[in-house]
């Protein structure tokens, strides 16, 4: 964690689609924050990434981007894709491997090799798991973030013809291995510290354990990086006797994220794996809407980290004002969190909440959404 008093300079870039309509709110309800709470933040908005300026430029960003955003001490990110809205077909729209690039870049240039993706169903969000216990969803699934599925590196052989040959590589290495599985045992007993009331978690060898880690992997069809990771989990596991473990293989645990989610505490997973099931996990926990995230170096802070709300720019509600801001305020509590402002990002967390509880069933705009937000943290 920073140190608390020490001045902060955040970058906020709204990108694309509704992501411009939630950062408008976060930089209202962030205002509020540092006069209510004397913060030491400043910000900057920056118009890119953003097929915007794609439209203008050529690029999603300049050709300098990574040298600019390194004089940052956090990037807060509205969203990335199409810009919307759908109603126009002959709008300024990208591929996804254009338009989302930046988000790669950012990940592997800065060395933001963990994604965290907490998972909790608040009281009066959507609910959409009828066994009461859905309640008690509470999981943080971490993805690593710069290597396994997502390296980018093969091609297209012949392409276009009968007999075109396309291969994607996966990279994993030890090192990448090692300190992913490492950080999240430490979130385990973080998490396990942190909490007031006492939980229990299956464990093969401990039969139950007051907090545990889950690894994913796919061992049985893919056994080179699967026993890799099985190996290095066990190693590290001896590090943190009172962690329970459990492993399971991913197409078993996306039937048991919707089957039994709340036996799960914290969840390591690699690139892809993890890619699928946080998004698995956010709708469990009241949809994409309510889904924060962050991607960090846990290791070091010479890069900016980057938060995200992983709901994507929704072309089809953008410029509608229909948006939830309440993903992007949650991100931006995580943000807070990181800066060093616990206590001012449990206020905004607790707000949020307040409001779901108190609005639950009503249709609102997002703009309503922020001021029902900033009305409960006046109170």
């Amino acid at each position: 964690m920073a140190e608390p008093n020490k001045q902060a300079n955040i970058a906020l870039m709204p990108g694309d689609g509704i992501g411009v309509e939630v950062m408008a709110e976060a930089e209202r309800v962030l205002t509020f924050l540092r006069d209510q709470d004397d913060l030491p933040l400043s910000w900057e908005v920056l118009d890119w990434p953003s097929t915007a300026w794609h439209q203008q430029h050529g690029q999603m960003m300049p050709d300098d981007a990574m040298d600019q955003v390194r004089r940052y001490d956090a990037l807060l990110l509205g969203a990335l894709g199409d810009p919307g809205p759908l109603s126009e077909p002959d709008r300024y729209c990208l591929p996804d491997g254009i338009s989302l690039a930046p988000l790669l870049r950012f990940r592997k240039g800065l060395d933001l090799w963990a994604c965290e993706r907490p998972a909790r169903l608040l009281p009066g969000a959507p609910r959409y798991l009828a066994d009461p216990r859905a309640a008690d969803i509470d999981m943080l699934v971490i993805r690593e973030n710069s290597e396994g599925e997502y390296v980018n590196q093969g091609g297209r052989l012949g392409q276009g013809t009968p007999h075109e040959v396309a291969t994607q590589l996966e990279v994993f290495t030890r090192r990448g291995t090692e300190r992913l599985i490492r950080h999240a045992f430490r979130a385990a007993r973080l998490r396990l510290e942190q909490h007031d009331e006492k939980r229990s978690f299956y464990c093969a060898e401990k039969g139950q354990a007051p907090a545990q880690v889950c690894l994913i992997t796919k061992r049985n069809a893919q056994p080179a990086w699967g026993e890799l990771y099985t190996e290095v989990f066990a190693e590290v596991a001896k590090e943190f006797p009172e962690i329970g473990l459990r492993h399971e293989l991913v197409d078993a645990a996306c039937m048991k994220f919707v089957q039994c989610p709340w036996e799960f505490d914290v969840v390591v997973a690699s690139n892809l794996h993890g890619d699928i099931l946080t998004d698995l996990a956010a709708v469990l926990s009241g949809g994409l809407g309510l889904a924060p995230s962050c991607n960090i170096n846990p290791d070091s802070r010479e890069s900016p980290a980057l938060f995200e709300p992983t709901h994507g720019s929704a072309p089809d509600i953008a410029g509608q004002g229909k948006a939830n801001p309440a993903a992007m305020l949650l991100t931006a509590a995580m943000m807070l969190t990181y800066l060093g402002h616990s206590s001012t990002a449990e206020r905004l967390r607790n707000a949020v909440a307040a409001d779901l509880r108190a609005s639950e069933g009503q249709v609102r705009s997002c703009r309503e959404v922020t001021a029902g937000i900033l009305e409960h943290m006046q109170n």
